[in-house]
């Protein structure tokens, strides 16, 4: 019994799928915070063309 606690101890298989689940995790939020930011900035200039079409009708 004691062979196979030390065993599980030494086997790090399992610790190298939890490393490429943290790292992926960190990519994940690191790709949401970049779309998030892309997103607001684009609202914004989307809105402000919005804005000069309305001051500056197009001719008819």
């Amino acid at each position: 019994m004691t062979n196979l606690i030390k065993t599980f101890c030494k086997d790090e298989a399992g610790a190298t799928a939890i490393e490429y689940g943290l790292i992926a995790g960190l990519i994940a939020v690191a790709i949401i915070a970049t779309v998030g930011s892309i997103g607001q900035e684009l609202k914004a200039y989307f809105d402000y063309i919005l804005a000069q079409l309305k001051l500056n009708p197009a001719p008819k």
